[in-house]
């Protein structure tokens, strides 16, 4: 028993054709990202893109981990600690903008239980609030030498995940009432939109839904401790943040934002308006 309560990097062996598998998954809805990105200049989406990488990077680290079996090293496990644990806070930076753009393309401002002026700033602080507690708890954690510097790592990721779960639960309760409420009210650029809006609101409900249920998993995970049940199986993290965060990286390539809202350029309203206007009919 005394065994079990000390940290270790992992309680079971990294699978080599499980994390590759991943890598190559990863990598190319990463390189999906990049052209759109590109090509449609969504400058908006560099923080999705960069989750992406995190993500395919931290798959790499796992892969690494896994050819050490069981003499594991510190870097790639903190490597991968860190990347896989704080993707989703970079794809929720780019989910929370589209909102934003969402409701200044429908003129709905009015619609909104939060201007959208002030809309993408409050939700990416508290996004950047919760990417900075928990790359603190995630690098506590991964150099946890004592049983008081691992339950301060766990604490401090835990804190991290809850700022993201209570953003993230605003979030959808500002996007939901904003759908209501321009369904109910509609207003005459909504109307006349000839871009398919509606998918984009149906994608944010599908992501923002996966990205809170591994958000809850992670709390979950870290709050059962090191030598918790979750911690056991590298299937639950396959499951449970692997496969959600694949599902919100192949939403947003379907249904690309910038295939649907225009304006992309945080820096230039003026062409931004001008775009929008191009893509409603008179």
């Amino acid at each position: 028993m005394a065994d079990d309560s000390e940290f270790k990097y992992y309680r079971y062996n990294p699978s080599l054709a499980a994390n590759v598998v991943f890598i190559v998954l990863f990598a190319a809805v990463s390189a999906g990202h990049l052209f759109l990105l590109i090509k449609r200049r969504t400058w908006y989406f560099v923080p999705f893109l960069i989750g992406c990488l995190f993500e395919t990077f931290g798959y790499v680290a796992r892969v690494v981990s896994s050819t050490e079996t069981p003499n594991w090293t510190l870097t790639p496990f903190i490597i991968q600690t860190l990347l896989i644990l704080l993707a989703p806070a970079l794809y929720a930076a780019s989910i929370y903008m589209v909102l934003g753009r969402l409701i200044r393309l429908l003129d709905a401002d009015a619609l909104s239980i939060i201007r959208s002026t002030w809309l993408t700033k409050i939700f990416v602080l508290g996004d950047v609030l919760s990417f900075l507690t928990q790359s603190a708890g995630g690098g506590l954690l991964a150099n946890a030498k004592t049983a008081s510097d691992q339950s301060l790592g766990k604490d401090v990721v835990l804190a991290g995940l809850g700022i993201q779960v209570v953003f993230f639960g605003l979030f959808i309760i500002t996007t939901v009432v904003f759908h209501v409420r321009i369904s109910q009210n509609p207003t005459a650029r909504s109307l006349a939109a000839t871009t398919p809006w509606r998918l984009l609101v149906v994608a944010l409900y599908f992501s923002s839904a996966l990205v809170m249920v591994r958000s809850l998993f992670r709390m979950v995970e870290y709050g059962m401790g090191n030598d918790g049940v979750l911690m056991r199986g590298e299937v639950w993290l396959f499951v449970f943040d692997g496969v959600l965060m694949l599902a919100v990286s192949g939403v947003f390539l379907w249904w690309y934002p910038g295939g649907i809202l225009v304006g992309d350029s945080p820096f230039d309203e003026t062409r931004s308006y001008s775009r929008e206007t191009c893509n409603l009919q008179a």
